[in-house]
């Protein structure tokens, strides 16, 4: 977290000092756990896309089985998302966190044990089902600990683990596949390997994580008491008012919801089909693949980074989202002009599509809590994660679908570059932000 400048800042000497640690601790107290949760929840994402190669070879599964059975999960995935973000405001984050771990891990594992598509499909829906509360739970979370200034910085390191599991996952899987142990094939030890260790971060979530500042123990007396009068001053009397059901109908909700459900679109495509194409390409094994296939996440990784960095710093949201989605756009126009193209092009290609996936999403979530009240900013967060996970069932199935009619990816890759655009215009039409420090604007 950035420390509050003496020169800029109206507090005494003493209140900086109490303000840049009461920042500090809870970041290095909450940010590098909640990261690992993260990881290992994306690495949900990873395992199928590279579990998808065995299940092809193993049983058969054509890519539209593949494809649709990496979207089922979002069926059950969105339906939950609004709920499972009020529970961490009504309820407990501690709770609610540490019970959608344990129940994933378990779910996970046991799709070790699929044969036919339609087990594929099952396990892949109450996985859904399990999942669903974590990612709008934790983005409320933040906002319970970290004040406007810090929020998308936080929010970034948060999601630094969707590329930062993909850089260490796809290497991972592709050595997983490989081998055969105690008659069970690499793929099916992929699914195991990723449940273990949600279960046992499960038990630890609930005695590590602290719901409010006022309950931290961890932190000083004038440390707890900073955070939450900070957080209180940042909220506008006029964005209190507001409903759960009035953030639900408003604009600025309905044309982030929209936003992100472009951008999911894009971004699942990518997670799932990326390991495919570039085996069909290249024709290397499984372990090369991971490896060529960790490149575009570890740049999209720098580029999240530096997004959440630079946005915090300028205040500035709007541009800061929707500049990603036309570096994505154009990876994408690359990808479709450029065929036949060598290995080392299609991977920089590639590499532009991640870059602005990853970018996208620290200022991205920064926006819904700003603009709203807590219950409302949860619901809001909610809604927004569930109608972009909607892509996340018709983006691999399409692609997979157009993989299997047309016997070609253009269609998908064009497909792509469609709602890159259409992603990053619809950001442009959200209002433009006041200044960091000045009062929020309210939802219209």
């Amino acid at each position: 977290m950035a420390a509050v400048s003496h020169a800029s800042s109206p507090l005494g000497p003493d209140a900086v000092r109490i303000a840049n640690r009461a920042r500090r601790h809870a970041a290095l107290r909450l940010l590098p756990f909640l990261f690992l949760l993260y990881i290992i929840n994306y690495l949900d994402r990873t395992s199928v896309a590279y579990a998808a190669l065995g299940m092809s070879r193993d049983m058969g599964f054509s890519d539209r089985v593949i494809g649709l059975g990496a979207g089922i999960f979002f069926i059950s995935y969105v339906a939950l998302q609004i709920p499972g973000a009020l529970l961490v405001e009504v309820w407990s984050a501690r709770r609610t966190i540490a019970a959608i771990l344990i129940a994933w891990g378990s779910l996970t594992m046991l799709t070790a044990w699929i044969h036919t598509p339609a087990q594929l499909y099952v396990a892949r829906f109450v996985l859904g089902v399990a999942e669903a509360g974590f990612f709008p739970g934790v983005i409320v979370y933040l906002s319970h600990w970290f004040i406007r200034e810090d929020r998308a910085k936080a929010t970034g390191n948060f999601m630094a683990a969707i590329p930062l599991s993909l850089v260490i996952g796809s290497p991972l899987a592709g050595w997983v596949l490989g081998f055969q142990w105690m008659g069970l094939q690499g793929w099916r030890w992929l699914f195991i390997l990723e449940g273990v260790p949600a279960i046992l971060l499960g038990a630890v979530a609930f005695f590590y994580l602290t719901d409010y500042p006022r309950q931290a123990g961890w932190l000083a007396p004038e440390e707890r008491q900073w955070i939450e009068q900070t957080l209180e001053q940042e909220k506008p009397a006029e964005v209190r008012s507001i409903t759960v059901w009035q953030a639900l109908r408003s604009r600025t909700i309905l044309i982030l919801s929209a936003a992100a459900f472009f951008n999911y679109f894009l971004a699942y495509c990518l997670f799932f089909w990326l390991p495919t194409l570039l085996e069909r390409q290249s024709g290397l094994s499984d372990v090369r693949v991971g490896l060529l296939g960790a490149l575009p996440y570890a740049a999209g990784l720098i580029a999240m980074l530096f997004n959440g960095w630079h946005s915090d710093r300028s205040g500035e949201r709007r541009w800061h989202a929707a500049g990603p989605m036309f570096v994505s756009a154009l990876g994408l126009v690359g990808l479709v002009l450029a065929r036949p193209a060598s290995l080392p092009l299609t991977i920089t290609f590639f590499s532009l599509v991640a870059i602005g996936v990853s970018a996208f999403f620290p200022t991205f979530w920064a926006i819904p809590t700003e603009k709203l009240s807590a219950a409302a900013a949860a619901a809001g967060a909610g809604m927004v994660n569930a109608v972009g996970s909607v892509a996340g069932f018709f983006g691999p199935s399409t692609f997979g679908y157009l993989n299997t009619r047309t016997g070609s990816s253009m269609s998908g890759l064009i497909l792509m570059m469609i709602t890159a655009l259409v992603s990053g215009l619809l950001l442009l039409l959200l209002p433009r932000e006041s200044r960091p420090r000045d009062a929020a604007a309210s939802v219209s």
